[in-house]
């Protein structure tokens, strides 16, 4: 009988302590809100009636402290993070191409033949079968990519979970693998915010652009990817840095993409193009020119591009050609 009453203080204290449907705790005592953690995150106190209620939390942190990156490294006893980008997530033995020591030292001639053969076979080894040679190479080829578009590593990880989920629902058979790595490379920067345009891709790329696009709509549409479309605005700062164009042909820029799209004039429309020309467009207004030329170099778009979404843009915002 007694511990059933210690049971139901208990419950009823550990109700009292839950949040509201606000999601905010409160404090038992005083019903108070205000809710303090300490500096070392060991304490979570009460402000107005000073109860802990907390104390002696876990620390799941290491033990010991670094105060730049290569202290970090050096008392660091694990190994990197699991990754997607890696068809063995990043789980294997590497052995490393210096032949040295624990120690700094170099090895003996002996040794070094067979370090030499112990990476070979922990190469071979790495890939159980031709499935898992094949996610090799494609991620391999992703990560190039990748690199060459300079994107974040976060795209990267996002390009390998969609190529992983393609593998599963067998998407690739009868499909080229580099043409199946730059399409998701492809969606995994639409999903991220960070777009890349198809003739972009395609340069970086062994594949042609018409296939490309016609992959990323496939494997779009069997993964159930919602895409949606590209924002001009998107691109104008990444254009408007490698013109070397100021903050004011920036916001110009961004203006006019907004007042005509409120007139439905993006639709049907490449985003690129119709960034491009909206930068050419404020450049002239803001009295530092660029050539048409020079626009389209940079957005991978033809001259011809510029200049008819130019004219529309510019009847559209009511100013003289």
């Amino acid at each position: 009988m007694r511990r059933l009453t210690r049971e139901k203080e208990r419950e009823d204290q550990s109700t009292h302590e839950t949040t509201d449907q606000e999601g905010v705790r409160a404090c038992p005592e005083c019903d108070s809100t205000s809710l303090t953690r300490s500096a070392d995150g060991s304490e979570v106190s009460c402000e107005d009636c000073g109860l802990i209620l907390e104390e002696e939390t876990i620390d799941r942190g290491p033990e010991w402290r670094a105060f730049n990156a290569a202290e970090r490294d050096s008392k660091s006893r694990v190994g990197a993070p699991t990754t997607q980008t890696m068809h063995d997530k990043g789980l294997t033995t590497t052995i490393d191409w210096k032949n040295k020591d624990a120690y700094g030292r170099s090895l003996s001639s002996e040794k070094r033949t067979q370090m030499s053969r112990l990476r070979k076979w922990q190469e071979r080894i790495r890939t159980k079968d031709a499935g898992e040679r094949n996610l090799q190479f494609a991620l391999s080829e992703t990560d190039r990519m990748a690199s060459s578009l300079g994107v974040p590593r976060s795209v990267r990880e996002v390009a390998s979970v969609l190529y992983r989920r393609a593998l599963e629902e067998d998407l690739i058979r009868g499909r080229s693998i580099e043409g199946v790595a730059t399409s998701t490379l492809y969606a995994a920067c639409r999903m991220e915010g960070i777009p890349r345009s198809l003739d972009e891709v395609a340069a970086v790329s062994r594949v042609d652009r018409m296939e490309i696009g016609r992959t990323y709509r496939y494997i779009s549409q069997e993964l159930g990817l919602e895409m949606q479309p590209v924002d001009p605005k998107k691109y104008v700062p990444r254009f408007c840095s490698e013109l070397d164009l100021s903050e004011e042909v920036q916001s110009k820029a961004n203006e006019i993409i907004d007042t005509t799209a409120e007139q439905g004039m993006l639709s049907g429309k490449s985003p690129t193009g119709y960034a491009a020309a909206a930068i050419y467009a404020s450049a002239l207004l803001c009295n530092e020119k660029k050539t048409q030329n020079e626009v389209a170099n940079v957005a991978q778009v033809t001259e011809v591009t510029i200049r008819n979404r130019y004219q529309e843009q510019i009847s559209a915002m009511g100013l003289p050609n």
